[in-house]
Parts: structure tokens; sequence; C-alpha cells
């Protein structure tokens, strides 16, 4: 059974040959708050408190009901684990409305295709339910696997933008680390 495009289709879940994608929402919080407690995680994402997770998939739900886009959960298909999170978020990009691709995947399914496979099927879905809507992605210049997944779903090296994230060989979170801009 094929779902019909329109408002509600864009709400449903998507499937991938091992995953189950459904919006965040605020029934997540306690996987979300498994996801980003995992070390490389963390690493990544910066240390997250319960309220933070809690505002952070308020705020999604709340994109997922307004814009009729957001993140996913990424669940494993055979047992219904978690696997991690990833869609889109719709940004402004120096003027332009984009889409925003980014996910998080566990630290023990890391290195498996997870994030390539979500990757695949958010650009599917957005081909689907936001044509015409630009897509980009961008990570700390130094995230050579997030950036290995760019290359891998198509998306082509544009630049760099600054933004608050990581400065390989520095300590903690700085407003204007240069992230990798990749754009489909």
């Amino acid at each position: 059974m094929q779902v019909e495009p329109g408002p509600r289709a864009a709400l449903e879940p998507v499937l991938t040959a091992r995953l189950v994608l459904t919006p965040v929402s605020s029934a997540d919080v306690a996987d979300l708050v498994i996801l980003y407690g995992d070390p490389e995680v963390a690493f990544w994402t910066g240390p997250w408190t319960g309220a933070a997770v809690e505002a952070w998939a308020a705020d999604m739900a709340t994109r997922w009901a307004r814009d009729r886009v957001g993140k996913w959960m990424a669940r494993d298909r055979s047992d219904g684990e978690l696997v991690g999170r990833g869609g889109f978020t719709r940004i402004d990009l120096d003027g332009e409305t984009v889409l925003e691709l980014g996910w998080v995947v566990r630290d023990a399914r890391t290195g498996l295709g997870y994030a390539t496979e979500l990757g695949r099927a958010a650009l599917a879905w957005a081909a689907e339910h936001e044509p015409g809507v630009p897509v980009v992605a961008f990570t700390e210049v130094h995230n050579r696997a997030s950036r290995a997944v760019m290359e891998r779903l198509g998306l082509r090296s544009v630049g760099t933008i600054q933004r608050e994230g990581l400065v390989e060989g520095r300590i903690g979170l700085h407003p204007d680390a240069p992230s990798a801009l990749s754009r489909l």
C-alpha cells in the first residue's frame, strides 16, 4: 500500500530495509537521553541535559505539526531497538529556505551504514514531500565520518560556513567553528 502525498502522508512512518523512521515527539525523550548519552554521540553533539532533550523533542514535534518536516527517530525494523535519529530541519541559510539534513547514530551502530540508509530515505522523502526545496548538510570540518556520508548521499561540497560547533584541537563549543557545507 502506497501512502498518497499530502499533509498526513508527511507524518507517516518511513520504512527502509532495516529501519522504521517516525517523527520525533515528546514520547521519545527517554530514547533521546540514551542516544545523547553515548560517548561518541556526546562528543559531536555536546552534553545534553534532560531538560534540553525535552525542549528539543517538543520543538521537533512543533516543527512536524507546523512545517510538516522534522527529524525522525530511527529504530531497527526487526526488534524496535533505537538506532538513532535524523531527517530535516527547515532553516534559513543566508536568506534561502533550505532543508538541513542531519543524523546521529548510536555508538554501537556506527560504521554499519545506518546514517547513509537514513539519509537516502530522507532524500527520497524530501523529493516527494518538499520538491524544489534545496537540501543542505553541514558538519564540523574535521568530522570525516559525516562528510563521507554526505558524499555517499550525493551531496557536493560548496564551501564552509561559521556556526556553533567544535574546532579540532580546541576544547568546548565555539560560536564561529568552521563547518563543511554540502548541497544536493
